[in-house]
């Protein structure tokens, strides 16, 4: 890959190999494959005259850049890749209101965000790029996402074809891959992962081994309320949320941090769900916020669970 030569203490032959062997699987041309390969290929000679990353709605190319045909093809392959789950964007003047207002979210993350000007960036479960193209416009060297769910993996390709930008790049890898990359990225995002692992402590060494000395870490995850160090564990589900272990509270989270080897751990924000974040649209019509919590008493899950939190916290890999 391109990118191999700004990693140099990274396990390129281990990952090479992991490459070639998703390579090789998606060239099979599976049914699951082809749902969403068929509407990346079928607009990758469309590119946009211009973008712009700097505001809420990610903007990829001008309503009255392409023909009808290529406008109809465009909207064809945006809908082929429903539900979407991060947003907003404007791609050739089509609006895509997506389940969360990553926005929000991204508002929240930029007074601790570090400088990315010339960084080596990770973003773990990158999902369609949202966040990705919001950093880009920070201008960091590099970002790469990680992204092990194919309907992602290819709206981003598709996205990112139309944009071209050349230091973005997504790679069908898990955070259970991060531990390849030895002492890589300055910057590296965890926004919405953690507790869908069953060893959260685990995963936070494995992706500070990822770190450069100095580096810092940006977590987000959904939690619990309280103030002391607990952590929730779901029966079977959260939320309605299978694949949901531990879900902390903010102090738990920052224990976790310091117990992983972070120091410098802070939680800078918290906040209640709700369905003004995320909730049903036109581009997501399926089950939403609202469908998971007790109708009865908002403040729990429909499984009678404490209703979500969302957890903000910056740490940093020591010197």
């Amino acid at each position: 890959m391109p990118y191999f030569n700004l990693l140099p203490n990274a396990d390129m032959q281990a990952i090479q190999a992991l490459l070639q062997e998703k390579a090789h699987w998606l060239a099979q041309g599976k049914k699951g494959v082809e749902r969403f390969r068929q509407p990346y290929e079928s607009v990758q000679h469309i590119r946009a005259e211009q973008c712009d990353f700097s505001g809420d709605v990610v903007k990829i190319g001008g309503p009255d850049q392409l023909s009808g045909q290529d406008r109809e093809k465009v909207y064809k392959a945006l809908r082929d890749f429903m539900p979407w789950r991060k947003g907003p964007f404007e791609v050739f003047g089509v609006g895509i209101d997506a389940e969360w207002r990553s926005e929000r979210k991204w508002k929240r993350v930029l007074p601790e965000l570090p400088d990315l000007q010339g960084k080596i960036v990770a973003d773990i479960g990158c999902n369609n790029g949202y966040y990705m193209f919001r950093m880009a416009h920070h201008e960091p060297k590099l970002a790469i996402g990680f992204e092990p769910y194919l309907q992602h993996y290819f709206t981003f390709k598709t996205l990112n074809g139309f944009a071209g930008y050349k230091n973005l790049c997504c790679e069908l890898l898990g955070v259970e891959h991060i531990g390849l990359f030895k002492k890589s990225f300055d910057v590296v995002f965890l926004m919405g992962i953690l507790y869908h692992r069953s060893a959260p402590v685990e995963v936070l060494r494995e992706i500070r081994t990822a770190m450069k000395p100095g580096g810092v870490l940006i977590v987000e995850s959904q939690g619990i309320p309280g103030k002391e160090p607990w952590a929730f564990f779901p029966e079977q589900r959260y939320a309605k949320v299978p694949g949901t272990y531990f879900v902390p509270t903010a102090a738990c989270l920052s224990n976790w941090l310091s117990r992983a080897g972070f120091a410098a751990v802070k939680i800078f924000f918290s906040h209640p769900m709700s369905s003004k974040e995320q909730r049903r649209t036109e581009w997501m019509v399926f089950e939403s916020y609202e469908d998971f919590i007790d109708k009865a008493d908002p403040s729990l899950t429909v499984e009678g669970y404490p209703a979500p939190v969302r957890i903000f916290a910056r740490a940093e890999n020591p010197l």
